[in-house]
């Protein structure tokens, strides 16, 4: 064991040098000349290692990510060539590689079109076609949403070593990004050819290179490191949250909830039971997250229709885990300010699949002022940007 360590230790550092170098420089060529016979005795678990010491040594996310592009490509046969363990076709990790599937098979559809479109870009048939492909190509991106909400808060309770899924959750948010572009220049019809390409480009390398990443890196560790009783879990709340395309042959679950006693929580103004407060939370219109002191995820509610997906996977989970690696720094800043006693409330509106949304945070603090946490409040206010005048009661 020692001796798998110390060769582990060793090819860690010898990526991490090649790593600063492709950093540094831009290329590896000189590597790549002087260590070829290193190139084929890596194995993929070292890149889960890799990243999360470059990730720790405070490089920048957008550099890290060209540089795992470059790295991965160096090694790419030897990770392909790789034996790994094989998902059961139909357990959580075989669904997200049936989904993978779909989505190669999509883009294959989406290729030839693009092309013809590229030589004849005002055939309103391509655009068309095209219009539709993207968009069923959009949701797509409900994968990477069950991988971020279900998959990472497991990983990151397991794995000392779990930072590199900030740098897949970052590729996640540009492919994202970029389905979103191409979309709205093929919806109205004003294309800007020179991004357009670019996005389509970026679209087809990110999601290959990380259905290649998932299933060559990822799931394999997984497997030989979460347990089958989790991955069942991660399976049904998969469902929950709804696959993009092929979706999983459960058996119904048995989720009895706990009878509920009929004791009463003094609120201070009012008696309720634990039933009743469960249900007064859950038919507010609202999302409502409560993160406690030490930053752990507590609480969420589930109104009929959430804005943001929410799991019970993130329950414990650091707060700044369930952000993408861009805004991990306003969420740090804005806990810290609310710590400090310098700030009590943050908010920010947004636009997002045709409605307006308001997101709240709110300092909670104790009857002597000590911090406790922070409630997070969305909620869709369109209709309340649009009130005019007056609505009494009496005119109900």
């Amino acid at each position: 064991m020692s001796g798998f360590t110390n060769n582990k230790q060793k090819r860690i550092e010898k990526l991490k040098e090649v790593s600063v170098l492709i950093l540094k420089t831009g290329n590896a060529h000189s590597f790549i000349v002087e260590n070829k016979d290193f190139i084929s005795t890596v194995i993929p678990t070292d890149f889960i290692t890799l990243f999360d010491e470059i990730i720790q040594d405070g490089y920048y996310i957008k550099d890290i990510k060209v540089l795992t592009n470059k790295i991965l490509n160096i090694f790419h046969v030897s990770i392909r060539n790789y034996k790994r363990i094989e998902p059961e076709p139909d357990s959580f990790l075989g669904l997200l590689e049936k989904n993978n599937h779909e989505m190669e098979i999509l883009l294959g559809e989406i290729r030839p079109v693009f092309k013809l479109f590229v030589k004849d870009n005002h055939n309103k048939d391509y655009q068309n076609k095209l219009s539709v492909l993207f968009r069923k190509l959009e949701d797509f991106v409900k994968l990477y949403t069950i991988k971020e909400n279900i998959l990472f808060p497991i990983i990151e309770q397991t794995w000392p070593d779990y930072r590199c899924l900030q740098i897949m959750w970052s590729f996640h948010d540009d492919i994202r990004r970029n389905i979103k572009i191409v979309i709205a220049q093929l919806s109205k019809g004003q294309i800007n050819f020179k991004s357009f390409n670019k996005c389509v480009g970026d679209i087809f390398f990110n999601m290959l290179a990380i259905k290649f990443r998932d299933e060559r890196i990822l799931f394999p560790y997984i497997l030989d490191t979460i347990s089958k009783s989790q991955l069942e879990t991660m399976n049904r709340l998969g469902a929950e949250l709804g696959y993009p395309y092929v979706q999983p042959d459960l058996k119904i679950y048995n989720n009895d909830e706990q009878e509920l006693n009929n004791n009463f929580v003094n609120l201070g103004t009012g008696k309720v039971s634990v039933e009743q407060i469960k249900l007064i939370f859950n038919h507010l219109l609202v999302d409502i997250t409560f993160v406690d002191e030490n930053n752990k995820v507590c609480y969420f509610s589930t109104p009929p229709k959430r804005i943001f997906p929410r799991t019970t996977s993130i329950i414990g989970r650091e707060v700044k885990n369930c952000h993408p690696p861009e805004s991990v720094h306003v969420v740090e800043r804005i806990v810290e300010s609310f710590r400090t006693g310098e700030k009590d409330k943050a908010e920010f509106w947004i636009k997002m699949k045709g409605e307006y949304i308001l997101i709240q945070y709110f300092a909670v603090r104790n009857e002597h002022g000590t911090y406790k946490g922070i409630i997070e409040v969305s909620q869709e206010i369109s209709g309340i940007k649009s009130l005019e005048g007056e609505k009494r009661l009496l005119d109900w």
